[in-house]
């Protein structure tokens, strides 16, 4: 069963409605990957900042988060589903292709 947007405002930010009750996401290998991609994306300066609104950019902060995913992918080699080992690899490519894109 799908929650409409005002089920889900009712939450505090980074929390889901979960029957009923506001509650962290679920922890899954997905969920960790999403989490560093969005970490490299706010270095990136792709993301504002939740609290002033700004956007900066960090590119040795950018790298380390990609350099992370890169060594997670490296050590779960074999371990991961289809879709998993396709969602890190998909993301890499992508955060890969933005860090060059800002460092022009």
């Amino acid at each position: 069963m799908a929650l409409d947007e005002k089920e889900c405002s009712r939450c505090p930010e980074g929390t889901v409605l979960k029957d009923g009750k506001c509650v962290m996401p679920e922890v899954t290998f997905a969920n960790l990957i999403f989490s560093l991609s969005s970490s490299a994306l706010y270095h990136l300066g792709e993301i504002k900042d939740p609290v002033t609104g700004k956007q900066t950019k960090d590119l040795t902060l950018a790298k380390h988060s990609i350099d992370t995913l890169k060594m997670l992918q490296e050590k779960t080699k074999g371990n991961l589903d289809g879709d998993e080992a396709e969602l890190i690899e998909n993301i890499l490519h992508d955060l890969r292709l933005r860090y060059v894109k800002a460092k022009e």
